[in-house]
């Protein structure tokens, strides 16, 4: 599957993106995915897309919640 022209890594699943939504509804944590590495970041908005990523510097970091939508 590829987002923006990006080939989602294989950590990023509709089940971990399912998940991490699942834990921002009960926290104050805004989890996102790098979809490029598939590293999780922490304090993203729930609408971010093709933020800078920590782990890689990629710009692939997308919030939990709009990952959510391209797995529907």
């Amino acid at each position: 599957m590829k987002i923006d022209g990006i080939t989602v890594h294989q950590k990023v699943t509709a089940d971990a993106v399912v998940e991490a939504c699942e834990r921002a509804m009960n926290s104050l944590a805004d989890p996102g995915f790098c979809v490029a590495c598939g590293a999780e970041a922490k304090n993203v908005e729930p609408d971010a897309r093709l933020y800078k990523c920590r782990a890689c510097g990629e710009y692939a970091v997308y919030g939990a919640q709009e990952l959510l939508l391209y797995f529907c």
